[in-house]
């Protein structure tokens, strides 16, 4: 192993800044779509600023079974692109940002994911399209790429071990459930992701609110946004190919 680190997590809606800096400290970031789709969750939605304060944007999604994974989960209306980017804009017309990031963004919705059906290949392709933006150069894998095998803390490792990892960077309420005595029996090191003491960026519509989609970051501070990461000066390390 060559000090490379690896950070494993299901695949969100336009996710908060938070998530890119979890894939930023990472040297691979796999997506964890193999496991239990959650309604009502990040999964298919996520936040932006208002006039009227926070609001959902959803993706309506098909749910068939409650044992249905992320992967197989289905978009419900294939026309949700253009209502969000209906929203986005009257939301964000007035953005220091708005021009730079609206064509980037429509160009993304109209050309890259319209005619995607499943939510697990829209998040990913916006969380790719959102990283390079963000000059974010994280390889980033979806886990069926990959060898999986049961147990929560088993697949961890395995994944770990076949991209050669030694360091395991996970979310806090990972604590909760991981079995970190296994970890270290496969000499990977687990450490915490910590989303405390984010800094404040200039935001429209009255008091700042942190826990908003990266998309109001974006709209915000544009090309600046990545100075408001904590991962902005990580150097990512020389890694092969694992395959």
């Amino acid at each position: 192993m060559s000090n490379i680190t690896v950070s494993i997590c299901q695949s969100n809606y336009i996710p908060w800044r938070g998530y890119f800096d979890l894939i930023g400290f990472a040297d691979y970031f796999v997506l964890y779509d193999s496991v239990q789709y959650t309604k009502n969750d990040w999964r298919n939605r996520n936040k932006i600023k208002t006039p009227n304060g926070a609001e959902w944007l959803t993706v309506a999604c098909k749910t068939n079974s409650i044992s249905q994974r992320i992967d197989e989960t289905f978009i419900a209306n294939s026309n949700w692109y253009i209502k969000h980017l209906k929203t986005i804009k009257s939301n964000y017309a007035k953005a220091s940002a708005f021009k730079l990031v609206y064509e980037w963004l429509e160009e993304i919705y109209l050309n890259k994911i319209s005619n995607l059906t499943k939510i697990s290949d829209i998040n990913k392709c916006l969380i790719v399209e959102i990283c390079s933006f963000l000059n974010i150069q994280t390889t980033i894998l979806s886990d069926s790429e990959l060898e999986l095998i049961e147990g929560k803390s088993e697949k961890l490792i395995h994944i770990c071990n076949q991209l050669r990892a030694d360091t395991y960077l996970s979310g806090p309420s990972a604590q909760d459930y991981l079995d970190l005595s296994l970890f270290n029996k496969n000499n990977i090191e687990v450490t915490w992701m910590d989303y405390r003491d984010y800094p404040p960026y200039s935001q429209q519509f009255g008091d700042f609110n942190p826990n908003l989609s990266i998309i109001d970051l974006l709209f915000n501070e544009g090309l600046n946004a990545k100075e408001f990461l904590k991962s902005k000066n990580h150097d990512k390390h020389s890694i092969s190919s694992f395959r």
